[in-house]
């Protein structure tokens, strides 16, 4: 395998005149964890779409595991596994009649042993002759994760895979993710909206929003540029940038909506002068962010990750309500 995963140069895509991906240039190193970490509608899933050849290149250039997703989109198809927010399981067929299904539609000739030896790793094999509709939202989760690693890729996508999870199943998930890294040395594109899961979890991180890169490193890395503690307050009268800005200690302030946020030297030296300026009684709410990935993705873009999303959709409810209306 060559030394990137995935390479990208200008990747663009338009759906008529949305730019859903703005010309994003990204490497993800072999044998990584790569992070795409951003709020809904981001572009993020649009990225997998392009780079797995599901959906066009509008501009640019991209390359998965050594082959151009352009020219040669097959061979690409061949050599990733892809795991997706929604249910891609038929709760009627039992967990190796999944994996023969999925044997199926990737034309696989010997399988078996491969879905035998995922079935003992994910601790499944005792459960195979069993429906699906019986198993555990946890146990779900592993055979998705089997059926995307049958035909052996070398790059695995996972969209957003713990949304509407349970805080206990999510963490267990993220357990299962180090795991099968570790265990398969398999190169993973991670996509979330989750700050932890992101920190957790990724050795490299991309902050995604509105189609554009805003920032990449490894999670440390980008804490790091944030050389500041970040105050975010509610005032009961409106009060200027200047009259923050003359506070010693301020280096920033920006508006969010009816609040500010303010980039500081220290929030236990500027937070005595900011009472002494302002007066308690004009204070409505104050919050103290030290460095963390989410100061740095409300630095780098002026906003929370869900400031401007409302309640994220729980697909698993949603195909479950599906399939009991088709019975």
């Amino acid at each position: 395998m060559p030394t990137e995963a995935i390479v990208a140069h200008g990747l663009t895509k338009r759906y008529g005149k949305i730019l859903a991906v703005d010309h994003v240039e990204m490497k993800v190193p072999a044998g990584s964890v790569f992070g795409l970490l951003g709020p809904n509608g981001a572009g993020k899933t649009t990225i997998i779409k392009v780079l797995t050849g599901l959906s066009e290149i509008t501009e640019g250039d991209a390359w998965v595991a050594g082959f151009d997703v352009r020219h040669d989109p097959m061979h690409v198809k061949q050599n990733v596994g892809w795991v997706a927010a929604e249910v891609i399981l038929d709760d009627d067929l039992s967990g190796w009649e999944n994996l023969w299904l999925q044997a199926r539609l990737q034309r696989l000739e010997t399988w078996k042993d491969r879905a035998e030896a995922l079935l003992k790793y994910f601790s499944l094999g005792d459960r195979r002759k069993d429906k699906v509709s019986t198993y555990s939202t946890g146990m779900r989760k592993k055979l998705e994760i089997a059926l995307a690693l049958l035909h052996q890729p070398q790059v695995i996508f996972m969209d957003e895979p713990t949304i509407g999870l349970d805080p206990n199943t999510r963490h267990m998930l993220w357990e299962l993710i180090r795991g099968v890294h570790t265990e398969f040395g398999i190169s993973v594109l991670l996509t979330s909206h989750y700050i932890e899961e992101a920190d957790a979890l990724c050795d490299l991180v991309s902050i995604i929003d509105r189609g554009r890169f805003v920032a990449t490193g490894s999670p440390d890395e980008l804490k790091s540029k944030v050389k500041a503690d970040l105050l975010e307050i509610e005032t009961t009268e409106p009060v200027s940038e200047a009259r923050f800005r003359a506070i010693p200690g301020v280096a920033d302030a920006k508006p969010q909506g009816k609040e500010w946020v303010l980039r500081v030297s220290s929030a236990e030296e500027v937070l005595p002068r900011l009472l002494s300026t302002l007066k308690p009684e004009g204070i409505r709410r104050i919050n103290v962010e030290k460095p963390s990935l989410e100061t740095v993705f409300l630095d780098v873009t002026g906003h929370r990750i869900g400031q401007e999303e409302g309640e994220v959709m729980d697909y698993r409810k949603f195909y479950a309500q599906m399939r009991r209306a088709r019975q």
